[in-house]
């Protein structure tokens, strides 16, 4: 009897110990996108700062039971997305919606804030852009300097008519292309390009164009081997950020 005794005991007690035992976050792989900044950018040894880690760390206090490894260890973004549609990785942040990335991705959760693209020029190029046409007519002295891999080139392309040079990975490398003159004009989106200029020590050498020539919105992305459940717990923490305007207040902080 004394041991059935112990049994009922414990019996009654689990759900008291299981109520009290630590929620294990369920882990989900990402990484840093080399070459994104303001998503994500280097701060130091070791240590990772930007728009993306502050989302993903809301998301965390927003839903515990969450938690993003990987943002602290940089990918090429090509390899980051590549990663991403075999399920090595589990989500990405703030991607851009395309055709192409829409069969490759789950798109999950409101628009994470929308960015608009600028080009780029020579602090010493009087160029007035305010229309594509007015590229155009500049050939044959209009080759278009975008980051590889990145939507940019996809935009080019669609719309045509243009010399586009995809081939360096990052906006370091094509400051320094467009200083050389290896370019007319570089391609890129805000936020942050004012940022960009001062990290990289080219606002005495390179000027932005005030004419937003595109826009666009960014998103939440994840494999489509992640379980829907999870996917869903996600999404429903961004639009609680959303509604609190939280995602407005992590744009404004790092544009």
């Amino acid at each position: 009897m004394n041991g059935m005794r112990r049994l009922l005991v414990m019996a009654c007690c689990l759900p008291l110990l299981a109520a009290a035992a630590p929620i294990v976050p369920i882990e989900l792989r990402t990484a840093a996108q080399e070459g994104t900044d303001p998503k994500f950018i280097h701060a130091g040894k070791d240590r990772i700062v930007g728009l993306c880690v502050d989302i993903l760390r809301a998301v965390e206090q927003t839903d515990p039971g969450l938690r993003f490894v990987g943002d602290q260890r940089w990918k090429p973004l090509i390899r980051a997305y590549s990663e991403l549609e075999s399920g090595i990785e589990d989500v990405q942040c703030a991607v851009q919606h395309t055709p192409e990335r829409e069969a490759r991705f789950r798109f999950i959760g409101p628009a994470l804030y929308t960015i608009a693209y600028h080009f780029l020029v020579r602090r010493n190029d009087n160029l007035v852009i305010n229309n594509w046409d007015d590229v155009r007519k500049l050939a044959p002295n209009n080759v278009v300097l975008v980051n590889r891999g990145f939507a940019a080139g996809d935009i080019l392309k669609e719309l045509g008519g243009f010399e586009v040079d995809a081939s360096s990975t990052s906006p370091e490398l094509n400051l320094q292309k467009l200083i050389a003159g290896r370019g007319r004009l570089y391609f890129h989106r805000g936020p942050g390009l004012p940022k960009l200029l001062e990290r990289t020590g080219t606002a005495d050498k390179v000027k932005i164009l005030p004419q937003a020539m595109y826009s666009a919105k960014l998103y939440f992305a994840a494999s489509k081997h992640l379980d829907h459940k999870i996917a869903d717990r996600v999404a429903s923490a961004l639009y609680v950020l959303e509604r609190k305007g939280e995602l407005e207040r992590l744009m404004r902080k790092w544009d």
